[in-house]
């Protein structure tokens, strides 16, 4: 048996926003909350030991993290290149540069040729011997429409015609590598996709993305005894009831409130040709609590919330309070009882709502100085906008497809380089099935 972890969505250098200096290090908590679970996870490895890692995609929030991240993420995977165990990073959506333009962040661990770690940044089959014998493990990272098409192809065409071409071409490229695997050699497929079945939970807003969404039967087949998924941060097995399982891990640590409820973890695998055992294992990680409840109709709004808070451990923890209340009502708070209340929490916010539109408060995240993607700012917009939970999927699903048009106007002026970037991210399919796709 070939023994492997399997995690994914690192993410690390992400949620600063959520913790605070550490005057002893000088560095973020939530970095060194990252470092510790992930810290956590490479112990397993090496104390069992395991026969390979395989990640699954998103070792930072964007494809530029700052030094000491990227230092941080290489410190704790080091570790398994001393203790010689073959390691598999794949490219995710985030570890990309300007949408597949200019590389990712991870491509230095092959630049350097670091011992034993393979990335993969196309689709292409990796033979790997380890202690327990050898393995297969196909990469598929993450592809957006343009990998595979120009905007000449989509001319005229709805997006989910667009999908449907997509997918069979696709299709038939996994098929021309399918055909290349050793039948008597256990196979993994590590691919960073969005599977058209998953239970999204907090991360369905990740469906609204520049990517599309595969259908699960691309991904169960035979000839993999193993499908190891990554880019949705709730862990769950989307072939319960047949092999080969098809897992997303989920992410290692809560990027933001939006995983409040959500376990996170990482898969150990025990692998055979034709035969599996694998087991989530449960993390430790900070807790993140919002607290919230309308005070608008209590005579005394201020008793309410300090009751509210004392319901709750907030020790250690990331807390975020929000109480509703009329404009009238204001004067009735006081704030300096509230951070008393608050005071044993890891970090904390207060978001106040008042009743009345017209004194509707700014959403802290999305201030001036911030630097965030649109269609995230739009998530949080709508996260904070009560009166528009249901039609927030519609509104999302609308501004995707005006990205998706603009995005189509430059794919036009830059055509040359995308048929590139297809080209390689291909590169180990074959010729023969290349051709087919171009």
């Amino acid at each position: 048996m070939i023994k492997i972890l399997h995690l994914s969505d690192i993410h690390m250098g992400s949620g600063f926003t959520h913790g605070r200096v550490n005057p002893e290090t000088g560095l973020n908590t939530r970095l060194e909350d990252f470092v510790r679970t992930l810290s956590v996870c490479i112990d397993r490895a090496i104390a069992e030991p395991v026969d390979l890692v395989i990640f699954g995609g998103d070792a930072f929030p964007d494809a530029t993290p700052p030094p000491f991240v990227q230092e941080a993420f290489a410190s704790q995977f080091r570790r398994l290149v001393d203790a010689d165990i073959p390691t598999v990073l794949l490219v995710g959506n985030h570890d990309q540069h300007s949408q597949g333009q200019g590389g990712a962040s991870l491509c230095i661990y092959r630049t350097l040729g670091v011992p034993g770690f393979i990335v993969g940044d196309s689709l292409t089959t990796h033979f790997i011997q380890t202690r327990s014998g050898p393995v297969q493990v196909v990469t598929l990272p993450w592809l957006t429409r343009s990998t595979l098409m120009t905007r000449q192809d989509t001319e005229g065409m709805s997006m989910s015609e667009v999908n449907q071409i997509l997918t069979e071409r696709l299709r038939v490229v996994i098929e021309g590598e399918v055909r290349r695997l050793n039948p008597d050699v256990p196979t993994v497929l590590l691919a960073h996709l969005m599977a058209d079945n998953a239970t999204l939970g907090a991360e369905r807003y990740l469906a609204v993305g520049k990517g599309f969404t595969l259908p699960l039967s691309l991904l169960v087949r035979d000839c993999f005894d193993y499908v190891a998924l990554g880019h949705v941060h709730k862990h769950q097995n989307l072939n319960k009831q047949n092999n080969p399982p098809v897992v997303y891990p989920g992410s290692i640590e809560r990027v933001d409130f939006s995983e409040e409820k959500e376990d996170k973890g990482y898969v150990m695998v025990e692998l055979e040709r034709g035969n599996v055992d694998w087991e989530f294992c449960p993390l430790e990680v900070r807790v993140f609590r919002t607290i919230e409840l309308d005070v608008s109709k209590i005579e005394d709004p201020q008793a309410a919330i300090i009751k509210a808070i004392a319901k709750h451990n907030l020790e250690d923890a990331v807390v975020r309070l929000i109480y509703k209340l009329r404009s009238e009502q204001l004067d009735l708070i006081e704030n300096s009882a509230l951070h008393e209340a608050l005071s044993k929490a890891h970090t904390y916010t207060i978001n106040p709502e008042l009743i009345s539109q017209l004194a509707r408060p700014r959403i802290p995240e999305l201030s001036a100085s911030s630097s965030i993607d649109p269609m995230e700012a739009l998530k949080t917009y709508l996260n904070n906008r009560e009166d528009l939970k249901e039609i927030s999927i519609k509104m999302l699903e609308a501004a995707n497809n005006l990205m998706s048009e603009n995005e189509e106007n430059w794919q036009e002026v830059t055509e040359s380089d995308n048929s590139s970037q297809m080209a390689n991210t291909l590169s180990a399919v074959g010729n023969d099935t290349q051709l087919k796709l171009l």
